[in-house]
């Protein structure tokens, strides 16, 4: 299959419209070509695309910060002299000086498919300012390396952040591409908007069910996301950020396991299987012990779990919920530990005045059920189910593949 800066690079029709005008790049360590050249690169190598300037998301067009809430700098690229703004530092939209350096903007950023990973974010915010500024936006399809499924509760309205661009369930099940289409007829956007879509791209195929397993390398769009594996749970594992457990941060296998020295890992597990065994389809639970060499619990022995979504004797992609999954491992541990200090109190992503849960999940409704001793697996599935059938209806018509 074709990525979009791949037919991009490969037919100069395509980028005729291009001719005569200053173009910018959106990009981070993920956005390379077939043969691992960097798309700032490949590029400037053409000759005929006139780049001017170029954007880093969170976590630098280098990928050089490893935690989140760490800001990048802007600088100039040492081999091609362009500046390097960054969308993550004293800005999280482009100024417009930012603005003033480009006619054209190329996004060509790998997600996750997931609403709390900030690059959907920034894609908003660009199309947004190129509304304002009257530029063009094309973006540079890649997968959703998740697929299709859709999971979790619907944002609610006035807890938009930087990891909450709009009311979609956290598992959006779209492209970036795809997303653009739906964020300016959402917000009611007038601007100039063109995807190079992929070719060949089947999301519900096996085994990638998303990503191209065996046709295209896998490269980290962030420091902290190593695998496809790691992307399949990250909907769920995600949402330790905002707990006292550590999800990983600091191992060799970030946002893949969850724990904390002064749980008993065995005993979660078993609560998880009878308290809700039908959100447990479609992988394994291994009992782990780490230690973080940095970050929650660092230096200290961990009892934790392993959500395991790789081998395909056991993963089924259908059945897989990892939100869900993390849920209920919230629950378990409340319900073996009612007083347990779970939700992690801090700023999260420059919103101050929220538990970082609620920030995460873009309510307190999932924190809300987890505390609420009485509340059972089908209420929270009573808010959650009508919220995945409201999104998959109104995604419908933007889906390109």
């Amino acid at each position: 299959m074709k990525f979009g800066i791949d037919r991009l690079l490969e037919d100069a029709s395509l980028r005729a419209p291009l001719a005569g005008k200053r173009v910018a790049l959106v990009a981070h360590p993920a956005s390379v070509t077939r043969d691992l050249t960097h798309s700032l690169d490949a590029l400037m190598a053409l000759g005929d695309v006139r780049v001017t300037a170029a954007f880093g998301p969170q976590h630098g067009m280098r990928g050089d910060k490893q935690d989140n809430m760490v800001e990048s700098r802007d600088y100039t690229d040492p081999v091609h002299g362009v500046p390097i703004f960054s969308l993550y530092g004293d800005q999280r939209r482009p100024t417009g000086q930012m603005m003033s350096t480009f006619d054209v903007v190329l996004i060509d950023l790998q997600d996750l498919g997931c609403r709390i990973y900030t690059f959907i974010t920034t894609l908003l915010y660009v199309i947004e300012a190129c509304a304002q500024q009257g530029k063009e936006v094309w973006v540079l399809d890649r997968p959703n390396p998740v697929g299709r499924p859709i999971e979790g509760l619907t944002l609610r309205a006035g807890w938009e952040s930087f990891v909450g661009a709009g009311p979609m369930p956290m598992r959006h099940g779209m492209t970036l591409g795809e997303l653009g289409h739906w964020f300016i007829d959402h917000y009611k956007l007038d601007v100039a908007y063109r995807v190079i879509e992929m070719e060949g791209y089947r999301p519900d195929e096996a085994p990638g069910y998303g990503w191209p397993i065996g046709e295209r390398t896998w490269v980290n769009p962030s420091p902290n996301a190593p695998n496809l594996w790691m992307a399949r749970a990250y909907a769920g594992t995600v949402m330790v950020e905002g707990a006292t457990l550590s999800e990983g941060r600091g191992t060799t296998r970030p946002l893949e396991i969850f724990g904390a020295a002064d749980i008993d890992a065995r005993a979660v597990m078993s609560e998880m299987q009878s308290f809700a065994p039908h959100w447990l389809g479609g992988c394994k639970l291994r009992e782990i012990w780490f230690e973080p060499t940095f970050h929650k619990w660092e230096g200290q022995l961990c009892h934790g779990v392993q959500i395991h979504c790789e081998d395909p004797a056991y993963y089924d992609h259908a059945a897989f919920k990892p939100w869900r999954v993390q849920a209920l491992a919230f629950k378990a541990i409340r319900r073996l530990y009612p007083e347990y200090d779970l939700w992690r109190q801090f700023s999260y992503e420059y919103v101050f005045d929220k538990l970082a849960i609620d920030v995460i999940n873009g309510s307190p409704l999932l924190r809300e059920w987890v505390d609420d001793a009485n509340a059972a697996p089908g209420d929270l599935d009573a808010i959650t189910v009508p919220d995945e059938q409201a999104w998959d209806a109104a995604r419908a018509k933007y889906l390109l593949y």
